[in-house]
């Protein structure tokens, strides 16, 4: 199932009322030649109940697919990119924080800032909580799990180095793409993972590569915080990080789920 959250052309009821509001979740069908998205009755962290109303996918535009309290990254977690960043890999998980305020979705942009001159994309998966963890084991973890995005962890490399720590470095609004839909019935273990910047090939690897796997990430992580539904984790990134620049467009995307895309421009241009 691909839960999305978007924004639809409000329109009235066959019964007379009126949609009460233009953002909803739901979940997008026969993805092909005209896929369609099928409204869902307030939150998809429960039984999902349809509306009964449904959309055109062209005619509604996506959001990002959930927003979190928080989104849990995790460093150097594919040996070709630690390599290829001069670093060791870690004997546990590295984990750090991105602001909520960083997340956009497909089709946003992502916007540049002014006092950074090497910004880069960083292709993930993108685990998305679908219920309250703490302190859970590994072989129960992907239980805890609802369900799956693409994930761009944006950073200003140049003051990743520079600051010692990470926080301003992948913290800017919009350095958090997300989406372009969660899906909940997909084998993590083993995808393909790529990122184009322009229809050129930066990142391919696959996720079976990560040194530490999904279950692994969510149980440490709830060790260390709770992790409530709506939560994201972002699961490493491989070799081939690279630069973004005004006026590109990269995506990254993930076999089984899809792809997101987004436009990148100088803070002047996108405000």
């Amino acid at each position: 199932m691909r839960i999305a959250r978007f924004v639809h052309p409000q329109s009235a009821r066959a019964d007379g009322s009126t949609l009460a509001s233009a953002v909803a979740w739901g979940v997008v069908e026969d993805i092909g030649a005209a896929p369609t998205v099928a409204a869902i009755e307030e939150h998809p962290f429960g039984p999902i109940r349809f509306s009964g109303d449904r959309w055109a996918l062209a005619d509604v535009r996506l959001l990002s697919p959930i927003l979190p309290s928080k989104v849990v990254g995790v460093g150097r977690n594919y040996v070709d990119h630690a390599a290829e960043m001069a670093e060791e890999v870690p004997p546990q998980p590295l984990i750090f924080l991105k602001p909520s305020t960083a997340v956009i979705g497909d089709g946003d942009v992502i916007r540049l800032p002014e006092d950074s001159n090497q910004v880069e994309h960083e292709a993930e998966l993108a685990v998305v909580i679908g219920r309250p963890a703490k302190d859970v084991a590994s072989g129960d973890a992907l239980g805890y799990v609802l369900g799956y995005m693409c994930g761009n962890d944006v950073t200003a490399r140049d003051q990743q180095r520079g600051d010692g720590q990470w926080t301003r470095a992948k913290g800017y609004d919009s350095f958090c793409p997300i989406g372009p839909w969660i899906e909940t019935e997909l084998d993590p273990s083993d995808l393909r993972i790529t990122a184009t910047v322009n229809g050129e090939l930066r990142q391919d690897a696959r996720t079976s590569l990560l040194v530490h796997g999904v279950p692994e990430l969510v149980a440490y992580a709830s060790r260390v915080m709770t992790l409530l539904p709506g939560d994201v984790l972002m699961t490493g990134t491989p070799a081939g990080v690279g630069p973004l620049t005004d006026g590109d467009t990269v995506t990254v995307e993930i076999e089984g789920i899809g792809a997101l895309t987004n436009p990148v421009r100088s803070r002047a241009r996108a405000s």
